[in-house]
Parts: C-alpha cells; sequence; structure tokens
C-alpha cells in the first residue's frame, strides 16, 4: 500500500474511533440526571410489642409476734405491685416453699405452713396456706396501670404451743397473665 493510502486509512480509523468516542459521550450525558430530578420509596416501620408482666416491691420479710394460743396478725401488710400489658387481666397467688416454718438451729420443733392464714382478696377471708396449693389473693381482669398496681394484705397466725424462738418459712408470690 502506498503510503497516501495507508494515511488515509489511518485517517478514517480516526475518524471512526473520534465518532465512535462522541457517540459514546453523547449517550453518557444523556444518561446524567437534570438538576432538580428526584426519585423516593418507602419502608414499613413495624414495632413489636411482646406481653410482659412483672412482680416488683415485695416487702422482703414480715413478722407475726405473740405468745401460744394468741391469735396475730402481721404488724404491717406485705406490699407488691404488679405491671402488665395484658389486657384480660392478671392474677397474684401465694404458696408456701416447703410444708412447715423452721425453728433456728438447734431447735427441732416447726409451726406447719397451714398454720398461716393469707388474707385471700384485700378485706376478704384469712385461708390457710398449703404446700403444693397456691392460694389466689389477687386477680384483676384488665391490664395493669403504666407504672403498675400496688397491693397490700394481711397475714394471720394463732401461734402453736412450742418453745419461744423465731420460726421461718419462705412464702412464693406468682404473678400470671389470664
Amino acid at each position: 500500500m502506498s503510503r497516501k493510502r495507508v494515511g488515509r486509512v489511518a485517517m478514517a480509523a480516526g475518524t471512526l474511533v473520534a465518532g465512535i468516542a462522541l457517540s459514546m459521550g453523547e449517550t453518557s450525558s444523556a444518561a446524567k440526571a437534570a438538576p432538580g430530578d428526584t426519585d423516593s420509596d418507602t419502608t414499613v416501620a413495624n414495632v413489636v410489642v411482646t406481653g410482659s408482666i412483672t412482680l416488683t416491691n415485695l416487702t422482703p420479710s414480715f413478722t407475726l409476734t405473740g405468745r401460744p394460743g394468741q391469735t396475730v396478725d402481721t404488724a404491717d401488710p406485705v406490699d407488691f405491685t404488679v405491671t402488665t400489658n395484658n389486657f384480660a387481666g392478671y392474677t397474684v397467688t401465694v404458696f408456701p416453699a416447703a410444708g412447715e416454718l423452721l425453728g433456728t438451729a438447734g431447735n427441732p420443733e416447726t409451726i406447719p405452713a397451714g398454720s398461716l392464714l393469707v388474707e385471700r382478696i384485700p378485706g376478704g377471708p384469712f385461708v390457710p396456706l398449703t404446700l403444693g396449693t397456691p392460694v389466689e389473693v389477687f386477680r384483676k381482669t384488665a391490664p395493669s396501670a403504666a407504672d403498675g398496681d400496688d397491693f397490700s394484705h394481711e397475714y394471720r397466725i394463732t401461734i402453736p404451743f412450742v418453745r419461744p424462738d423465731t420460726y421461718s418459712g419462705t412464702i412464693n408470690y406468682v404473678a400470671t397473665t389470664l
């Protein structure tokens, strides 16, 4: 091929490359967003609220003091708070952890847990505690207040004929949603 011809082929090839570049440039500039263009989309916020119930502020211990044969009530009521968002409501039950109240070390005598009576519903009758049989002390068929429902109730015992000592036992409180 002659030099002139080679030059023309090279020039034609250069023009072709420039035309492709110009064409590509036009295509890219057409894809750019114009000022003020927007796009939007949405999402859904899901808040899953679970049911909850708590029993708090339970009086840590109480004392009944008297002589054998005397019937005595707690000097101060037992207090607790129940908080729940369950719209069906809740119950509170109590039951002894063991069948007997035990004296201090070396004292073989005990007081049956059933000798201890709990006020069934505030202002209601007193009923004996029984191992394995929870006693309902409160029922509500609605949720508690947002900051909880506060309760107080009493215990009673007719002191049995046992030696002088402090007899102790654990009482379980359970709040249950309906």
